[in-house]
């Protein structure tokens, strides 16, 4: 069941992706399984095109007691994406530390609330105005 409920969720975007969506979604789909090979469990993932300096913010619950592995994989027009978790609050709780285009934040949150997940295209390719980035929460 866990694994059906797992396909489901890696079509990762409700509409058509795009030529660099797809590159981004399958950097993410084969993070995805590599996670659940180790007991991860996927929360959320979605997928997105940003400008540079462009961002999307997402919002999840996270509860008590599980660990969370936020993920993000850049299609070849991204150079450095960043993710930065805040609290209900707006607060930056913490920030991926990387200059490339795969960041990644592990987070144990010691209360269950909402949470701001915002990824950031820091960075893209000389003579590139898009990038295709995807995202994933997972947990254990």
């Amino acid at each position: 069941m866990r694994f059906l409920a797992l396909i489901g969720i890696l079509s990762l975007s409700g509409g058509v992706a795009t030529a660099d969506e797809e590159e981004a979604d399958t950097c993410l789909r084969t993070k995805i399984w590599e996670g659940y090979n180790e007991g991860w469990a996927v929360r959320t993932a979605t997928s997105a095109t940003l400008e540079e300096g462009g961002h999307r913010i997402y919002v999840v619950t996270m509860y008590a007691g599980n660990e969370y592995r936020l993920q993000v994989c850049g299609d070849a027009n991204a150079n450095n994406l960043d993710i930065v978790l805040h609290d209900a609050n707006g607060t930056e709780l913490m920030r991926d530390e990387s200059a490339d285009r795969e960041p990644l934040v592990n987070f144990k949150p010691s209360s269950t609330d909402t949470y701001y997940i915002a990824v950031y295209a820091g960075s893209l390719a000389k003579g590139q105005n898009q990038a295709g980035v995807a995202m994933a929460v997972t947990y254990k």
